[in-house]
C-alpha cells in the first residue's frame, strides 16, 4: 500500500452467506473510486489481495486518462462463480459497498453478471452494470468497441499520416462481443479483416457478415497486415510473439496486452505505434461514469469518441519526450492526479494558515 500509496483496503467477510472479499481502493483525488467485482477461484488470500491492489490501481490510471473525475478501485470476491453465488452472498458484499458512503462505486467484472449487481443495488446505490430498469445503459461493448475503433484511428494518423483505414488490413484477435463490433465498425469504414477466435459460432458471424479471412490462433501474431487488434487475452506482447510481429500499429480492446513493461519499450524502438490498452478501452468506464450521472447515450458516444483525441495527445507527448507510448499515458495520467493533489494540498495549507490567525 506505501509503495503505490493506496489508501484503503477492506476485508469483507460474512459467515451466514459465505462472503469472503477484499475491496481495494487505489486513490480518491479525482473522484469516487469505480471498480467492479471480480469472482474468482484464488489459489490463496495472498493472490486475491495481490489481484485487487492491481487492478484497482489500473482504474486509476484509466479514469484519470480518460478525463474522467473517478478514482480507481477494485472488488475481489473468492469463490467459484458457478457454484457458490446467492442473493445472500451478493447482498452482504452491497452492505460493505454501503458502509463506504460513496468513496466506492462497483460493477460487474470476470465473473460476475447483471443479475448479482441487481442483488447489490438492493443493499446500496453504489453500483452500477444493472438492469436496464434501474438505470442502467445496458450491454458496454458496443460503447467499447467505438472507443476502440476511434483509438485506432487516431493511432493509424500518428502511423500512416492519415485515419482512414479503408484498404488497411487489420488482424483482429478475439471477436467476442467487443471483437465483434469493432469488426463491424472496421467493416464499415472498409479494411480487409483478417480474425481468428477459438469459438467457431464467433468466428462464423464475422465471415458470413463482414467477409473476412480466418486464421489459427496461434498464426494471428504472424500475418502480413497494417494494424494488429487484440481483443481477447492479455499479456499477448511478449518475447514469443514480438519476433512473429508484421504489422505498424498495435491497437486493441484487451486488457494488460504487455506481458512486461520492457516489451512496450521492444515495440517502440521497432517503430511500432502500440495505443494503451487501458486508454484505448476505456469506452465501457466513460459509459458507466454518464450513467452515474444520469444515462444520456448522445453524451456518452460523445464522451467515448473522444478517445481519438486522447490517443493523439499521447502520440504526441510519445513524440516529445522520445518515450514509449505505455510510458506516455502514464505520464497524461499521473500529471492529471498531481496537480488536482497539489492544487488541494495549496488550499489545505491557505485555509489552516487563515484559521489560525
Amino acid at each position: 500500500m506505501e509503495k503505490y500509496d493506496y489508501e484503503q483496503v477492506v476485508f469483507c467477510h460474512d459467515e451466514a452467506s459465505g462472503l469472503k472479499a477484499i475491496i481495494a481502493i487505489h486513490d480518491t483525488t479525482l473522484g469516487p473510486a469505480l471498480g467492479g467485482t471480480r469472482m474468482w477461484t484464488y489459489e490463496t488470500e495472498e493472490m486475491a489481495i495481490e489481484d485487487a491492489l492491481r487492478l484497482a490501481r489500473g482504474m486509476t490510471y484509466k479514469a484519470a486518462a480518460a478525463g474522467l473525475n473517478l478514482g480507481g478501485g477494485k472488488t475481489v470476491l473468492i469463490g467459484n462463480p458457478k457454484t457458490d453465488k446467492s442473493e445472500a452472498l451478493f447482498r452482504a458484499l452491497g452492505r460493505y459497498v454501503e458502509s463506504l458512503n460513496g468513496r466506492y462505486i462497483t460493477a460487474e467484472d470476470v465473473g460476475t453478471t447483471e443479475a448479482d449487481m441487481n442483488y447489490i443495488h438492493m443493499e446500496t446505490e453504489y453500483v452500477t452494470g444493472v438492469s436496464v430498469e434501474y438505470g442502467s445503459s445496458g450491454n458496454p461493448s458496443p460503447m467499447t468497441a467505438l472507443g476502440c475503433f476511434r483509438g485506432l484511428q487516431a493511432a493509424a494518423k500518428a502511423a500512416f499520416g492519415s485515419d482512414d483505414v479503408s484498404g488497411k488490413t487489420v488482424a483482429v484477435q478475439g471477436v467476442g462481443n467487443v471483437g465483434y463490433y469493432l469488426c463491424k465498425h472496421l467493416h464499415e469504414a472498409g479494411a480487409k479483416l483478417i480474425v481468428t477466435d477459438i469459438n467457431q459460432e464467433s468466428i462464423d458471424r464475422v465471415v458470413r457478415e463482414f467477409g473476412a479471412e480466418v486464421v489459427a490462433p496461434n498464426d494471428i501474431f504472424g500475418v502480413q497486415c497494417d494494424i494488429f487488434a487484440p481483443c481477447a487475452l492479455g499479456a499477448i506482447i511478449n518475447d514469443e510473439t514480438i519476433p512473429q510481429l508484421k504489422c505498424k500499429v498495435i491497437a486493441g480492446s484487451s486488457n494488460n496486452q504487455l506481458r512486461e513493461e520492457r516489451h512496450g519499450d521492444l515495440i517502440h524502438e521497432m517503430g511500432i505505434y502500440y495505443a494503451p490498452d487501458y486508454v484505448i478501452n476505456a469506452g465501457g468506464l466513460i459509459n458507466v461514469a454518464v450513467e452515474l450521472e444520469g444515462y444520456n447515450e448522445n453524451l456518452a458516444r460523445k464522451k467515448v469518441e473522444n478517445i481519438y483525441n486522447i490517443i493523439s495527445t499521447i502520440f504526441d507527448i510519445s513524440k516529445r519526450d522520445n518515450i514509449p507510448t505505455y510510458k506516455a499515458a502514464d505520464r497524461m495520467a499521473e500529471d492529471r492526479i498531481n496537480q488536482l493533489k497539489n492544487t488541494r494540498s495549496n488550499f489545505l495549507k491557505t485555509e489552516r494558515s487563515l484559521l489560525s490567525k
